[in-house]
């Protein structure tokens, strides 16, 4: 186990450690990939923290910059190389084509508006039939989950050499979420109550490639990801068995446990009954301008963050932040006036705003949201002008010019060129509400 000098280290600096002692970059470099230990690991910080990044945005910089990244194969050792290890989510931006609203039962020891967990929202997904529905089947049973040995098998991954990489995996661990049965088929499912742009494919790959060599019937492996009261069900399936890399994207199904519908209509009602209270001028404001680009990963944490104070290094984990992350998110909430700073103890806590928002329904949760976005000046600017112009969004260079004449983050051109991408995301967000429900 690390010292105590050790332990006190961040992550970042115990693999730039660890890449220097190891000669690490140049190993890969020169035989594609370089082994490593748990114990090695251990030297500087316990493994189980330094080697697990289920999205590519929370990989320490050492890594990231060096296109390195780390795979188990076995119970106490791990490879490194340039492999590719993540696959996209499609974001949920754009015209859904189907959204299947579901009633479920009225459960006293369930609450619609409150699923804080994993086995929460996949006993939900159960129970409301959603699951059945998304596999087109009517008798599908839960029957295994929890930590497993993966057992013996080799693949290939890709890297950012083009050089395809040959691994041998010996009875690494895998934790399935959830794991089910039906009269055709077994199913892996992989769940999710917070948001992230991307998944690591070992997730589905490794507990894939262990059901695949003890079951005759063929393997269904689906990600779940409930966020902001709607599921979305995505379908991978591996075109070859021995090809990590070899994901596809099959179907994805969008489902509510209540009415999401919000017209274009009832966004202008939100504009005409805020009252615009905040400039965002630099000099007479004590909260940085927004950088936060994804509201719905704002929503994601707000909805993690009801009733339980977090520390930095909590939310950090929670969301798989980057310290820089955590700060424009944590910055975004505390313009929306949603999360509060707790100086004492360090901490981040809802605002009596965000508790509201936690106990609203979808509609409005996101109808007040866009009120508290539109009590900034430059964003009910900007939401007029799209108003006015059929629709349009506003071009970056216009956004840049108004936040200069409105100064929210000073005179330093990329500094606005940056921020303008969050003001354009957020407004984009807005625009689309409508869209989720058609």
């Amino acid at each position: 186990m690390p010292d105590e000098t050790s332990r006190r280290m961040s992550t970042e600096e115990a693999w730039n450690t660890l890449l220097m002692r190891y000669n690490i970059i140049q190993e890969v470099r020169q035989n594609g990939i370089f082994n490593i230990t748990s114990a090695q690991i251990n030297e500087y910080k316990e493994a189980r923290l330094m080697a697990k990044w289920d999205s590519s945005e929370s990989l320490p910089n050492a890594l990231k910059s060096n296109k390195l990244n780390i795979l188990p194969d076995s119970r106490s050792s791990y490879v490194i190389s340039d492999f590719i290890l993540y696959k996209e989510f499609p974001e949920l931006t754009e015209k859904v084509e189907q959204m299947t609203q579901v009633q479920l039962e009225n459960y006293e020891t369930i609450n619609i508006n409150n699923i804080t967990s994993e086995t929460s929202a996949i006993n939900i997904l159960v129970l409301s039939g959603i699951l059945d529905d998304f596999l087109e089947a009517s008798d599908t049973v839960a029957t295994f989950n929890g930590r497993m040995g993966t057992g013996c098998f080799n693949f290939e991954v890709d890297s950012y050499s083009n050089i395809k990489r040959r691994i041998s995996v010996n009875n690494a661990q895998c934790e399935i979420d959830g794991g089910f049965e039906n009269s055709t088929e077994v199913i892996i499912l992989e769940a999710k109550n917070v948001l992230h742009k991307d998944f690591h494919i070992r997730q589905l790959y490794y507990p894939y490639r262990l059901w695949s060599a003890k079951v005759r019937k063929p393997i269904r492996l689906i990600f779940s990801v409930y966020s902001n009261m709607i599921y979305r069900l995505f379908e991978y399936k591996f075109n070859h068995l021995e090809d990590y890399s070899s994901i596809e994207l099959v179907r994805t199904k969008n489902y509510s446990l209540q009415d999401i519908h919000i017209s274009l209509e009832d966004l202008i009602e939100v504009r005409l009954n805020t009252i615009v209270t905040k400039s965002d001028n630099i000099s007479e404001s004590s909260t940085p301008f927004i950088q936060a680009d994804s509201v719905s990963r704002l929503i994601s944490l707000l909805e993690n963050m009801e009733n339980n104070p977090m520390t930095a290094e909590q939310i950090i984990v929670l969301m798989n932040f980057v310290e820089r992350q955590y700060n424009y998110y944590v910055n975004a909430g505390i313009y929306l006036g949603i999360f509060e700073r707790k100086i004492e103890n360090r901490t981040i806590v809802l605002s009596d705003i965000g508790i509201l928002l936690c106990s609203m329904t979808y509609k409005e949760r996101q109808l007040k949201l866009v009120s508290l976005i539109l009590e900034h000046q430059i964003f009910s600017y900007f939401f007029d002008y799209i108003i006015n112009n059929d629709g349009n969004l506003p071009t970056k260079e216009y956004v840049c010019e108004k936040m200069r004449e409105l100064n929210v983050c000073g005179t330093n051109t990329s500094t606005i060129e940056r921020r303008s991408s969050s003001v354009i995301s957020w407004l984009k967000w807005i625009f689309n509400l409508p869209n989720i429900a058609e």
